[in-house]
C-alpha cells in the first residue's frame, strides 16, 4: 500500500490533532495505511432482527437487535438510585429496557406507542428479559441511515483510546479513511502475483481490506480474513525460509562420517535398555544432518521421561568418534549434575572422558575441566551457564546440546557457537511440547525432531482434581503413599501471601503441612527461587537421597529433579498455572516403576478457562495435545517463555492456535517462490520483497537463526 495511505491521520474526518496523538501513542497509528491495517477483532451483526421469544439465557454475553413498540415508561427509585424503565413489546413477548445514567435526556427521546430498533446485550432475572443501556433509534431513523455493512466491527482499544475515541467514533473514522483511500487507484497495489492468487483461491487485496472493515456478507468476511492472514504468514515464512537458505549457503558443517567404536560398543553391548522406535528415528535424523556437509540446527521435542538424554549422549558419541568434542548446557546446577552422573555412567568402559563445569565447581574440579577441554583430553563437557564464560576454551568443539533451551536467553545460547572458529552442530532440546504452528514461527529455521513415545514399562500418571473442601481426603492419601515408603512433592504458585492474588502460598502451606505431618515422623524439605543457590540445591539433593518425605516447593522444580521414588505431585492453586507448566510439573513423578499420581488442588470457584485446563489435565497425559489446547487458551505470547525471550513475529490478524493450515500453505508457497528467486530480486517479486521486509521490521529478535 502506498500513495494516499502514507498521509497523516489527523486529516481524516473525525480525527484532528488531539485524537491523532492518542492514536499514535496508544496504537502506533500515524497514517491512513496504519489505520486501515488495524482490523476489527470481532463483529456484531446489525443486519439481523430477532423476535423477543428467540432470545434466551444462553445469549447473555452476545449482542441482539429487536424491533419493538414502547407501551410504557416510568422513573423508579429516588436520587442516585433512580432509573428510567421502558416496557416494550413485539408480537412474541415483552422486554424491559433500563437506563441508570442520562435518564432525563433518554426519556425525552422515547415516545409511548412508537416502534424502535433496540440493540444491546440481554440479561435475565426469573426468566424476565431486560437490556441495560441499549442503543435505540426509531425505525424511520434506522431505515434512512446509510450503512456500509450490516456487520459492525469492534476494534482493539486501550482505556485511554476508548475514552478519547468511542466505538462509534472509531467506526466513523475508519469509514472516512476508506473513502479517502478508495479514491487513489495506486493505494492497493497487490503484492501477490496473480498466478499465486488463483492457485490459492485468494481475493484481491483491495477487496480484502474493504471487507475486513465493512463485510458485505459473512462469506466475504471469511475470504477477507483468509487473504490478510495469508499475506501476513507468507511474509513470516519468506523471512524464515530465506534465512534458512542463506544460513545453509554460508555455513559448512563439520562432517561426522564415521560410526566408530564408542558408538557401536555402547549401542551393541552397554546400552541399559532398548531404544524406542522414536529414539531410533531421531538418532537417524541427527546422523543424516551430521553427514550432509551442512551445519545442523535441530530442535528435539520430547515429553518428560521420553529419553532425550540418551539420544543426546549417543549422538555425542558420533562427534567423539569423529575426533570432535561435545558439550551439553543445562539451566540448573542439579540438572547438570544429573546429566553428568548419567553420562559418566554411560561412558564407563568406553574411550570417552566426561567432565563437568558449573558455577559452584570447586577450584580443583574447575581447573581440571578447563585444562582438559583446552588440551582435547576431555571429550564431553557437561555444565551450566559456566560453559559460556570467556575463560572456557575448547580444543575442537563440534557438537553443542542445549537442554531446556527456552530457559536460556538468545545471547547466552549464541556465546556457545563462538567456542569454535566454525560453528558446531546444534541440538536444542525441550521437554515442553511445542504446538506445530508455534514451532514453525519461533523455530522456523530449525529442523524439528519429536520423540513421541515413552519407554516401555512406564505407567500413565493418574491425575485428579480436588477442591479445597477435599483437602483432608488429599492429606489422607499422602499419608498412605508415604507409609509405602514413597515421596511427595507439593508445589505452590507463590512464596508468600499476596494481597493481589488469592492463591495458596508456600509459607502458609509449610505451616499447614507441618501441623498435619508433624516432625520427626515426617521429614519435610523446602525449595524456592528466593533461596541461595547452594541452599536450594541442598534441599533438592536431600529429597533426591530419600532424606525427606515431602518437598514443599514453587515451580522452580519444574526442571531438573529426577526422583524415581517420588510418586505424588500435589499442585496447589492449580488454576494459576498454564497447561504446559502443569504438564511439566506432573512429569516430575512417574519416573520409577510404580504407579504415580498428580493431584490438582483448586478453590471452589473456577473460571471457565481454569476449569477447562484442569479437566484437560485429568483427561490426558499427551503433552502435545495439551500444548495445542494451551495455545488456544492462552495465546502464543504466554507459552514456552516466548514473551520473555522475544516472540518471533508480532502477528496482526493471524492466529497460531487456529491457522495451522494457512501457515503450512504459506510455507510451501514461500519455498516455491524462493526456489526460483532466493533473494526476491526479480521485478515480479519486488512487492513480495516489501511484504517480507515489513515482517523483518516487526520481528523482535532473530530467534530461530541461532547459529
Amino acid at each position: 500500500m502506498q500513495g494516499v495511505l502514507s498521509k497523516d491521520i489527523k486529516y481524516v474526518g473525525g480525527v484532528g490533532e488531539v485524537r491523532a496523538k492518542v492514536l499514535e501513542r496508544e496504537a502506533g497509528v500515524r497514517t491512513i495505511g496504519d489505520l486501515l491495517m488495524r482490523f476489527p477483532f470481532r463483529y456484531i451483526d446489525r443486519s439481523r432482527l430477532m423476535t423477543i421469544n428467540q432470545v434466551d439465557e444462553s445469549m447473555e454475553s452476545t449482542y441482539i437487535q429487536l424491533r419493538c413498540r414502547v407501551v410504557g415508561k416510568s422513573f423508579v427509585g429516588e436520587g442516585s438510585r433512580q432509573r428510567f424503565v421502558v416496557e416494550a413489546i413485539d408480537a412474541t413477548g415483552s422486554v424491559e429496557l433500563l437506563w441508570f445514567q442520562g435518564i432525563k435526556w433518554i426519556e425525552k427521546r422515547i415516545e409511548s406507542g412508537r416502534e424502535y430498533i433496540v440493540f444491546g446485550r440481554p440479561s435475565f432475572y426469573r426468566s424476565r428479559m431486560s437490556i441495560v443501556h441499549p442503543e435505540i433509534e426509531t425505525v424511520e431513523q434506522a431505515l434512512s441511515r446509510k450503512q456500509e455493512s450490516g456487520f459492525q466491527g469492534i476494534y482493539p482499544s486501550t482505556e485511554k483510546l476508548s475514552q478519547t475515541i468511542p466505538i462509534k467514533a472509531m467506526q466513523s473514522i475508519i469509514h472516512n479513511a476508506w473513502q479517502i483511500a478508495s479514491t487513489d487507484p495506486s493505494a492497493f497495489v497487490d503484492p501477490l502475483p496473480e498466478v499465486l492468487r488463483r492457485r490459492c483461491g485468494l481475493i484481491s487485496l483491495r477487496d480484502a481490506i474493504y471487507n475486513i472493515h465493512f463485510p458485505q456478507s459473512s462469506e466475504l468476511l471469511r475470504q477477507a480474513q483468509y487473504r490478510l492472514k495469508f499475506d501476513e504468514l507468507l511474509g513470516v515464512q519468506l523471512t524464515i525460509q530465506a534465512r534458512r537458505t542463506e544460513r545453509h549457503s554460508r555455513n559448512n558443517g563439520f562432517l561426522f562420517p564415521r560410526v566408530g567404536d564408542n558408538f557401536n560398543s555402547f549401542f551393541h553391548t552397554k546400552i541399559p535398555f532398548s531404544l524406542t522406535g522414536a529414539q531410533q528415528r531421531v538418532i537417524k535424523e541427527i546422523r543424516t544432518d551430521m553427514i550432509s556437509g551442512k551445519q545442523m540446527n535441530r530442535l528435539l521435542q520430547g515429553d518428560v521421561g521420553s529419553g532425550k538424554t540418551m539420544v543426546a549422549f549417543m549422538t555425542m558419541l558420533l562427534a567423539v568418534d569423529n575426533g570432535f568434542q561435545a558439550c551439553i548446557m543445562a539451566p540448573t546446577e542439579i540438572l547438570a549434575r544429573q546429566h553428568y552422573a548419567s553420562m559418566a555412567r554411560f561412558a564407563e568402559g568406553l574411550n570417552v572422558k566426561v567432565a563437568i563445569l558449573t558455577g559452584s565447581s570447586k577450584s580443583k574440579e574447575r581447573r581440571a575441566s578447563l585444562e582438559g577441554i583446552a588440551s582435547g583430553e576431555i571429550d564431553i563437557l557437561v555444565g551450566t551457564h559456566a560453559l559460556i564464560e570467556d575463560g572456557v576454551q575448547f580444543n575442537n568443539l563440534g557438537y553443542v546440546v542445549i537442554d531446556e533451551q527456552h530457559r536460556f536467553g538468545v545471547e547466552q545460547r549464541a556465546k556457545l557457537w563462538t567456542k569454535n572458529q566454525q560453528p558446531p552442530h546444534i541440538l536444542v532440546m525441550t521437554a515442553t511440547p511445542i504446538p506445530r504452528t508455534l514451532a514453525m514461527t519461533l523455530y522456523g529455521d530449525l529442523e524439528v525432531s519429536v520423540i513421541d513415545e515413552l519407554p516401555p514399562g512406564r505407567q500413565p500418571i493418574r491425575t485428579y482434581h480436588y477442591y479445597d473442601s477435599s483437602r483432608l481426603k488429599m492429606f489422607g492419601f499422602l499419608r498412605q503413599e508415604i507409609a509405602k515408603g514413597r515421596q511427595v512433592y507439593i508445589v505452590y504458585p507463590l512464596i508468600k501471601e499476596s494481597e493481589k492474588m488469592d492463591y495458596k502460598d508456600l509459607h502458609d502451606g509449610y505451616e499447614s503441612i507441618s501441623r498435619d505431618f508433624p516432625l520427626p515422623q515426617y521429614r519435610i524439605a523446602i525449595c524456592h527461587g528466593k533461596m541461595k543457590p547452594e541452599d536450594k540445591d541442598a534441599s533438592m539433593a536431600q529429597f533426591k537421597r530419600g532424606e525427606a518425605d515431602i518437598l514443599i516447593a514453587t515451580s522452580v522444580i519444574e526442571v531438573g529433579v529426577d526422583v524415581p521414588n517420588a510418586t505424588v505431585m500435589v499442585i496447589e492453586s492449580a488454576e494459576r498455572f498454564g497447561l504446559s507448566q502443569l504438564h511439566q510439573l506432573r512429569g516430575r513423578v512417574g519416573r520409577g516403576g510404580g504407579q504415580s499420581y498428580c493431584i490438582l488442588m483448586s478453590g471452589d470457584k473456577l473460571s471457565k478457562e481454569g476449569r477447562a485446563r484442569l479437566e484437560a489435565m485429568c483427561a490426558t497425559n499427551d503433552g502435545f495435545r495439551l500444548s495445542e489446547l494451551d495455545l488456544k487458551l492462552r495465546g502464543a505470547g504466554d507459552i514456552h517463555g516466548t514473551q520473555q525471550s522475544g516472540e518471533a513475529f508480532e502477528l496482526n490478524i493471524a492466529n497460531l492456535a487456529t491457522d495451522t493450515q494457512i501457515m503450512e500453505l504459506t510455507r510451501d508457497e514461500a519455498l516455491r517462490i524462493l526456489a526460483s528467486d532466493p533473494t526476491l530480486s526479480s521485478a515480479e517479486n519486488s512487492l513480495l520483497r516489501e511484504l517480507r521486509d515489513r515482517h523483518k521490521r516487526r520481528e523482535r529478535i532473530d530467534f530461530s537463526d541461532i547459529s
